[in-house]
């Protein structure tokens, strides 16, 4: 399962619905990166969302 190791940020459940108002079962899930990221001076390989990797920017603990 996708999940973000940062936020805890994984899969949603909900509906699709149409024009008529048909409810279709959906799984939201979180666009999920592999990236690498220097914590401590190493190099650690995380599983992010893109949206944490936005935050983190907007908070300035990435460049």
């Amino acid at each position: 399962m996708a999940v973000c190791e940062i936020s805890g940020k994984g899969k949603m459940y909900g509906h699709n619905v149409s024009f008529s108002q048909r409810k279709t079962r959906k799984v939201f899930k979180p666009n999920i990166q592999k990236r690498t990221l220097t914590v401590n001076g190493q190099k650690v390989r995380v599983n992010v969302a893109t949206s944490t990797l936005r935050t983190l920017k907007k908070k300035g603990l990435l460049k």
